[in-house]
């Protein structure tokens, strides 16, 4: 039924192949339609309330700092998984996959109104020669490690970014008493250097800030 449709609208030959006509025709195949519908699915009891009883269920993985609950499918065993398969087991495994959206027209993406301009005082930005690196800025960087390694309390957080082919790359590194804590790796497309390093930057943030004691 789709193949007739593709050719009815591109006016084709029927001996062109399907997968090439449903692509300039802009159609979905069906097996992947399905597979979005299935997800699409699996994913809306994320969108109920909070006092849900089937939010109750499933694990917020969007606010760490929520109480445990001991009724959630992640804290059955295996066996009691399997008695309960089915649409709740998918929806929670598909809980690990939602992130938080926001909104591209809030004050914080406003000129004024960005992190750099509202904490200027807390960002500086030395632009260091490959070919002739600055030593005093190196000198400067390790006695800033040597120091925040003596707190074990202290995390560090070491974050780069590049940008390849419209394709940002930003990593961080999360240290805690000189021990390696974390690495975390992200990419995005379609952004500026300054903005992968600022994400980076604050997803660092966000991994130590939900440890205790640090």
């Amino acid at each position: 039924m789709q193949r007739r449709a593709a050719i009815w609208i591109l006016e084709a030959f029927k001996t062109l192949p399907t997968e090439g006509m449903e692509a300039i025709a802009g159609i979905i195949p069906i097996k992947f339609h399905l597979q979005k519908l299935t997800k699409r699915s699996q994913i809306r009891p994320l969108k109920l309330l909070t006092n849900h009883i089937i939010r109750a269920l499933i694990e917020d993985t969007l606010n760490p700092l929520k109480p445990p609950n001991l009724h959630v499918v992640s804290s059955l065993t295996n066996q009691q998984k399997n008695i309960a398969k089915g649409h709740l087991i998918d929806s929670c495994n598909k809980a690990y996959g939602i992130f938080p959206s926001f909104s591209p027209l809030n004050r914080e993406f406003t000129s004024g109104f960005h992190l750099t301009d509202i904490f200027s005082d807390c960002f500086s930005f030395n632009l260091v020669n490959k070919k002739e690196k600055d030593s005093i800025h190196v000198q400067e960087l390790n006695e800033m490690t040597l120091q925040i390694s003596s707190f074990p309390s202290t995390a560090l957080v070491i974050t780069d970014a590049s940008i390849k082919d419209n394709i940002a790359i930003f990593i961080s590194h999360i240290h805690l008493a000189n021990q390696p804590l974390i690495k975390m790796v992200h990419y995005a497309a379609f952004i500026t250097s300054m903005e992968a390093e600022l994400f980076a930057i604050r997803c660092g943030i966000n991994q130590v800030c939900i440890k205790e004691n640090i």
